[in-house]
C-alpha cells in the first residue's frame, strides 16, 4: 500500500485511530494500489463547531493523473473515518472505471 500521511488541525489523533485509518484505507483501496501515488487524511474541527463535537476527516487520494478528495463530518471520528474511507473507495473505482472508457 502507499504511504498515507496523517495530519491533523486543532484535533489530537492517537495511536489507535492512526492504526485504524491506515487499516481501513489498505482495506478499502489495496486493490487499486499500483494506481495511487499517495494518499493524505486530514483530521480537523467542523467549521463553525465552537463544542469541538464534531470532527471532520478529509481524504485526498493522488491517482495518476488525477486526484479524488472526499470529506466526513461526525461526532464520532471512528465513523467519520470509516464514511469517508467508502467514499473514497467508491470514488477511486469511478473515476478508474471513467478512464478507462
Amino acid at each position: 500500500m502507499t504511504k498515507i500521511e496523517i495530519q491533523q488541525r486543532n484535533i489530537e489523533i492517537t495511536d489507535v485511530v492512526r492504526t485504524h485509518v491506515q487499516d481501513r484505507l489498505g482495506l478499502a483501496l489495496g486493490r487499486f494500489a499500483d494506481r495511487i501515488e499517495r494518499v493524505i487524511v486530514r483530521f480537523s474541527q467542523a467549521d463553525g463547531d465552537a463544542t469541538g463535537a464534531d470532527t471532520r476527516c478529509q481524504i485526498e487520494v493522488s491517482l495518476r493523473p488525477r486526484s479524488v478528495d472526499v470529506e466526513d463530518t461526525d461526532a464520532d471520528l471512528f465513523a467519520a473515518v470509516n464514511h469517508a474511507v467508502d467514499r473514497a473507495s467508491r470514488s477511486v473505482a469511478r473515476a478508474l472505471e471513467r478512464e478507462r472508457q
